[in-house]
C-alpha cells in the first residue's frame, strides 16, 4: 500500500512520485479534499473508491478505511491511499500505517505539500518572517469536546477565568505571547470558542487573523479581521471549511506588500 500525501488542491502542487504512484495503482482510496481532479486522468482500469468525509458527516468510519486498505491489498492490489496536504499532519495517515503494517501489508510513504504551510503561503503570509515571528505551531480546531460557538462575546469575568476551549497551552502561549504563529486547521466550526479562549487567556484583542478558504484553488479567498471580531467576521462573510486559519502578526495585510494574496500560484513576492 502506498500512502501518498496530495497536497492542499491543486493537481499542479502533486508530487512527481505521487504522480507515478497513482499511475501505477490498481485501487485508490480518496479523500474529499486533495487534488480530486486528478482522478479522472487515472487510467481506465483504476478502481476509485470515495472514503471523503465532510465536516459532521462522516459516511465511511476510519475503521473502515483501514479495512479497505488492507482487504485490497491482501487481495493483490497495488493500493494507493489517497489524502489531501500531507497524510502525517492532522490526516490519520499514521493510524491507516500501523493498520496496514498489523495486518502484514508493506506500506511507502510519499509525503505531500501541507496545507498548514501551503495554504498561508499562497496567500502571501509567511508563517515566519524576520523580525516578526520565528517559528509556527499547527493545531486541529476539530475537538470533539469543544461545542459549536459562531460568537464570542467576551466579558470580564469569563476573560479572567480562562474559558476552556481546543487549544492546549502551548497554541495559547503562541496567541498571547506572540511567540509563534498560530496555524489552526479544520477550525471554522470552532472559530468562536478559539477565540473565546484565547481572549480570555490574555491575548491582545487586535491580534490579526487571516482565514484562507480553498486554498491553491480558483475559489481561494482570504478573509482577515482582529481577533476579537474574527468569529463574527468570519460568520458575516460566510467563511467554509475548507479553510486554514492563521492567527498572529505574519496575519496582518500588507506585510508583503505588493504580494497577491488571492493566489500567488508560485510566483515571485
Amino acid at each position: 500500500m502506498t500512502l501518498v500525501g496530495g497536497g492542499p488542491g491543486a493537481v499542479d502542487l502533486l508530487t512527481v512520485r505521487a504522480w507515478r504512484a497513482l499511475q501505477a495503482a490498481d485501487v485508490v482510496v480518496a479523500d474529499r479534499l486533495g487534488p480530486v481532479e486528478i482522478l479522472a486522468e487515472l487510467p481506465p482500469h483504476v478502481r476509485v473508491i470515495d472514503v471523503g468525509k465532510e465536516p459532521g458527516r462522516h459516511p465511511v468510519p476510519q475503521e473502515r478505511i483501514n479495512e479497505l486498505l488492507v482487504e485490497h491489498a491482501l487481495a493483490g492490489a497495488d493500493v494507493v491511499r489517497l489524502k489531501g496536504g500531507d497524510p502525517f499532519v492532522l490526516g490519520r495517515g499514521g493510524e491507516e500505517v500501523l493498520a496496514c503494517v498489523a495486518a502484514g501489508v508493506p506500506v511507502e510513504v510519499v509525503p505531500g505539500i501541507t496545507s498548514a504551510v501551503a495554504v498561508p503561503g499562497l496567500a502571501g503570509i509567511p508563517l515566519t518572517h524576520r523580525g516578526v515571528t520565528t517559528g509556527f505551531h499547527v493545531v486541529s480546531g476539530h475537538c470533539a469536546t469543544t461545542p459549536d460557538v459562531s460568537d464570542a462575546r467576551i466579558t470580564p469575568g469569563n476573560r479572567a477565568s480562562g474559558a476552556s476551549g481546543p487549544l492546549d497551552a502551548t497554541a495559547l502561549s503562541c496567541v498571547r505571547d506572540g511567540t509563534a504563529t498560530l496555524v489552526v486547521l479544520m477550525g471554522v466550526r470552532s472559530l468562536g470558542a478559539i477565540v473565546a479562549q484565547s481572549l480570555a487567556a490574555g491575548a491582545d484583542p487586535g491580534t490579526p487573523v487571516a482565514m484562507v478558504e480553498n486554498g491553491s484553488t480558483p475559489e481561494q479567498r482570504v478573509t482577515r479581521a482582529r481577533l476579537d471580531e474574527a468569529a463574527a467576521v468570519a460568520a458575516a462573510r460566510g467563511v467554509r471549511s475548507p479553510a486554514v486559519v492563521v492567527i498572529g502578526r505574519v496575519a496582518a495585510a500588507g506585510l508583503l506588500e505588493g504580494a497577491d494574496e488571492r493566489r500567488l500560484a508560485g510566483a515571485g513576492v
